[in-house]
């Protein structure tokens, strides 16, 4: 498989041959100034936005630069249907499953519930109304693991390629290597100063581990910045999954992973070196995992004065919340927010209600949009 032109190949070139890799999104995605919409409360900022959100218009934001790598181990693994894993609103299942399709995978799901947003609602409905999709539901995120050893044992003549939530393993977080790269070229060549400081959300680790390492290895050539700026990942699900140490290890193993692929000894960077390069900030929760809050419908009003930029309440309103509160604070450095959730119109589905009984019942306390007009 002959792999798309990525930055990741550049920096490492015997990676070609090695690593596959389809090509899903378009890139190079654009930085934008930020500051002019949050001049209000931080006249002095020096604020950029990464433009994630529009990596693809069948849908974008962080998952599409995941799913290139994975989709392509599956391809190479000899799979005919792909099975993301989450909860009802997962981003990841609803990329795979708009995605895969245009590499010739099929798409299959398990999903479990999660508190109700308008967000998680509208992924939710175009998963169950895809037909070529098969969508298992859980009572409880409890029952993943054993339902994911049910889809390897029960659909093993379709060679059923399991993704963990998310595709947090190295080989999915080198999707993200290539993108802190990519921004280290966008730096190179002016598009925007160097930041100090790259905040985002954390969920599943995948996007910030592959960052905290692409950042690092940017530096370590030269490309772009003198030193990799602080990755502050704002919580938006609870510890352990966000752990500090979880999401070094998985930037550690990634590390490892490309010095096998490449044999580049530039490529290993140890977990140390990396944690110190990590903030984890929990100070955005609120009450856990979907659960809306205060600070988080302020940041969607405010980044939203920034034409076509949409967030979320359960991931990047957080994340965007996060940095407010550190500009609020005084924070005058270079800062870049790493828009992640997917801004494309999802396709169409009506509203007749679902078969499965649990599905139903969730939705039907659904919210269609949150008070703020936003998606929630």
């Amino acid at each position: 498989m002959h792999p798309p032109e990525r930055p990741i190949f550049e920096a490492f070139p015997a990676l070609r041959g090695r690593l596959p890799w389809v090509a899903l999104g378009e890139w190079p995605t654009p930085v934008q100034p930020l500051a002019p919409a949050l001049r209000a409360i931080a006249p002095h900022a020096e604020a950029w936005v990464k433009r994630d959100d529009l990596s693809s218009p069948v849908y974008g934001g962080n998952k599409v630069r995941t799913l290139e790598v994975l989709f392509a181990e599956a391809l190479e693994a000899g799979a005919r249907r792909v099975w993301s894993t989450g909860a009802f609103g997962t981003n990841h299942g609803t990329a795979a499953l708009l995605h895969a399709p245009r590499v010739g995978l099929r798409a299959g799901l398990v999903l479990f519930p999660q508190p109700r947003s308008a967000c998680a609602a509208e992924n939710l409905r175009v998963m169950l109304a895809a037909e070529d999709a098969e969508v298992q539901l859980l009572p409880h995120w409890s029952a993943l693991p054993g339902a994911m050893g049910w889809v390897r044992l029960r659909r093993r003549a379709e060679r059923p390629f399991v993704m963990v939530p998310g595709g947090a393993t190295p080989r999915g977080a080198l999707g993200y290597v290539s993108a802190a790269l990519e921004l280290a070229l966008q730096v190179a060549e002016g598009a925007l100063p160097a930041p100090r400081k790259l905040f985002l959300g954390v969920g599943s680790t995948c996007t910030t581990a592959g960052l905290l390492l692409g950042l690092r290895l940017a530096a370590r050539r030269g490309i772009g910045f003198l030193a990799p700026p602080e990755v502050v990942a704002v919580r938006v699900t609870p510890w352990p999954v966000t752990a500090a140490w979880r999401i070094a290890a998985l930037a550690r193993r990634a590390s490892e992973l490309l010095h096998r692929l490449s044999g580049d000894p530039r490529a290993l960077v140890d977990e140390a070196t990396l944690r110190a390069g990590l903030r984890v900030d929990g100070g955005e929760l609120g009450r856990g995992y979907g659960h809306p809050t205060r600070r988080g419908r302020e940041a969607i009003r405010r980044f939203g004065a920034l034409e076509g930029l949409t967030l979320d309440t359960t991931y990047s309103g957080k994340a965007a919340a996060g940095m407010l509160r550190a500009l609020r604070a005084g924070l005058r450095e270079p800062a870049l927010f790493w828009s992640t959730k997917s801004t494309a119109p999802l396709p169409a589905v009506g509203d007749a209600p679902p078969p499965q009984a649990l599905a139903r019942a969730w939705l039907a306390g659904a919210p269609r949009r949150d008070a703020a007009g936003a998606r929630s």
